[in-house]
């Protein structure tokens, strides 16, 4: 924990947007040798004499033409315009993303910003679950019920519980380094997708967590790590009726710029001093990146080219009921999600499923060069990776039967189990010789030593020998040396709790469910059509010729009436509980990634659906309030 100075010269720190980027490490600034015409000179000279709030928002951009250059605002940054800036940075993804984010670096460099890095322990974590096993774990009415039931009994102490503890963890140590790109591998049901989710902060309550996971040296609660991390979960969980532009659009809205906007302020003071003018792509790309509020970021554009998703940008993502992209694409919609947000370290679980090696080498590859370039922390499984995708790994977690066997850099992996007597034969993949060197029924096949009889080596012993080679003691020394807080930069950590205001997320919101109530326009149409068939039918039914209202037959055909009126009503909105249901596993993913609160999302919900549930009121009662005879008047 950190003590109360500490925490204030933190707080003073972000307060003070511009005094994280200083860093007082000597002249390091230079002039620009870059070619420059007269026009584009007296346009930026024009630029440099604005103050800098008005500066970062403006920008030079080039003509479609190549030739042509123009003074433009950034938050109104066109399509077009976002596509041909984006073309022009990356004409080939494969190829130019690493020039590209070489040219944002050494902006960054230039004029000594430190860009803040983050570092994850993990020291003695130990998980345990408590579930019912065999028939009892089904998830039957009757087994709810009886769960249930006994849960509370067993809360009173009048019943002893029956549930079984279970071992999901059991005490692993490491650490997760900075600039290094970390594969989690390990067999199914050894706690990969687990461990993700407590470096993330995202465990389940319910779980008994013993140990700590700390980010710089500090705890978890002395910040926000759902937005200071991002979790890609294995599961596709997005709203069909939207494109894969949008659901990406409103993901970098929701998570916002993140510290970009403090940065690109000190970035720019700072040029204007040292008299440097940066290249006018990357400037405006920067700028646009990040300035808040705006419904569709630039950012957008540029994931969607390094994921190979431009191709069906605006194709529906689809469901069950809606024909959309494809799995492969739908998985990298998954990825690209939390990639377009300001999350500095991020977790991966399974982003290869349904996609061909060829794709997962791409997108692993740029996620590389994002970490290696931009000082990133990522941490990506993958269950049966391609020997050209392995090796871009620079570190390896290996993790069986809940203990981690090894943790540490790749080019030693191999050396380790030479050590504990097993070789991977010369045409055999390393990360599936990782994952069957532990398994009992694999194991024998790489017994290296002929001249020594084979007896099976059990994890425990992996586990312990690992603590003694020169690896593990490494990684020993490091943990015993707690990291100095001092180091973390304090824009390294997020403390805020959602990416934006509370105005724009309902801004955003409101954006959201209006673009669904459009997709959707026919349901709504349809149930004003089918309302006014069932009023035709009420008409027949309930006509009146004649007012009587002198006995209680006529009062109860009066009441028959505004009953039927009612229940129609009522059963007309229950088509809406279907789409709001199956729109929950997506509310839920987003609530708890800390995109919106919940009233973001069922204020907009509800308001936008009054002026329909009007208009259907209005036809009913206009249709029928004069035929079944409530008043002789028609202007009634």
């Amino acid at each position: 924990m950190m003590d109360s100075g500490e925490v204030y010269r933190v707080a003073s720190l972000r307060r003070n947007s511009s005094s994280i980027w200083r860093n007082n490490s000597g002249e390091v600034f230079s002039r620009s040798s870059r070619d420059e015409d007269d026009e584009e000179a007296l346009k930026w000279a024009a630029l440099e004499k604005l103050p800098t709030y008005n500066r970062i928002r403006k920008g030079i951009l080039t003509g479609q033409d190549g030739v042509e250059t123009k003074e433009i605002d950034i938050q109104n940054l066109g399509f077009q315009e976002k596509k041909q800036l984006i073309e022009r940075l990356l004409r080939v993804a494969e190829e130019d993303n690493e020039k590209f984010l070489l040219k944002l670096k050494n902006r960054i460099d230039r004029v000594g910003i430190d860009i803040p890095t983050i570092e994850v322990r993990y020291e003695h974590l130990t998980i345990d679950a408590e579930a019912y096993i065999g028939g009892r774990a089904l998830p039957t009415i009757l087994n709810y019920a009886a769960n249930y039931v006994e849960g509370f009994l067993s809360l009173l102490h009048i019943l002893p519980s029956r549930q079984k503890p279970i071992r999901i963890l059991n005490d692993i140590s490491g650490i997760i380094k900075p600039c290094r790109l970390t594969l989690l591998l390990g067999p199914p049901s050894s706690g990969k997708t687990t461990l993700l989710l407590a470096l993330a902060g995202k465990l389940d309550r319910n779980l008994k967590v013993s140990g700590k996971v700390t980010y710089n040296g500090h705890e978890m609660d002395e910040f926000v790590p759902q937005r200071t991390s991002a979790y890609i979960s294995q599961y596709d969980l997005h709203i069909g009726e939207m494109t894969v532009r949008e659901t990406l659009a409103f993901s970098a809205r929701c998570q916002g710029a993140g510290t970009g906007y403090d940065m690109l302020t000190e970035l720019s003071r700072r040029e204007k001093a040292a008299n440097i003018k940066p290249d006018p792509d990357i400037d405006v790309y920067m700028k646009s990146a990040a300035l808040e509020g705006q419904e569709a970021s630039v950012v957008t554009d540029y994931i969607l080219k390094i994921l190979g998703l431009e191709i069906c940008a605006d194709t529906m993502l689809g469901d069950e009921m809606v024909r959309g992209v494809s799995g492969g694409q739908k998985k990298r919609v998954t990825t690209g999600e939390m990639l377009v947000g300001p999350a500095r370290a991020m977790f991966m679980d399974e982003i290869s499923t349904g996609l061909d090696s060829s794709t997962t080498f791409q997108i692993v590859n740029s996620i590389r060069q994002t970490i290696h370039i931009m000082n990133g922390t990522a941490v990506i499984s993958l269950l049966q990776p391609a020997p050209e995708t392995y090796d871009l790994f620079d570190d390896i977690i290996l993790i069986s039967d809940q203990q981690i066997v090894y943790q540490g850099p790749r080019e030693n992996v191999l050396e380790f189990f030479e050590v504990m007597g097993f070789k991977c034969p010369e045409r055999k993949g390393v990360a599936d010789f990782l994952q069957e060197v532990t398994s009992k029924k694999d194991q024998k096949q790489y017994w290296a030593r002929k001249d020594e009889p084979y007896t099976f080596i059990p994890v425990k012993d992996f586990a312990e020998a690992f603590q003694s080679f020169h690896v593990g003691k490494q990684l020993g020394d490091e943990l015993a040396t707690p990291f100095n807080k001092a180091k973390s930069h304090p824009a390294a950590l997020t403390t805020e709790r959602y990416g934006i205001s509370k105005k724009e997320l309902l801004k955003a919101c409101t954006a959201r469910e209006y673009l669904l109530m459009k997709r959707n326009s026919f349901v709504y149409i349809f149930k004003l059509f089918q309302l006014l068939i069932t009023a035709a039918i009420g008409m027949t039914l309930f006509l009146r010729t004649e007012l009587n209202k002198d006995t209680i037959s006529d009062g109860g055909v009066y009441l028959g009436a505004l009953f039927f009126g009612l229940t129609v009503i009522l059963f007309n909105g229950f088509s809406e509980l279907a789409m709001t249901v199956v729109k929950l596993p997506v509310f839920y993913k987003q609530r708890d990634l800390l995109f919106f609160p919940a009233w973001a999302y069922a204020i907009p919900t509800w308001i936008l659906k009054i002026p329909v549930t009007i208009a259907e009121v209005f036809v009913w009662v206009f249709v029928t309030y004069y035929v079944m005879g409530f008043d002789p008047n028609v202007e009634r």
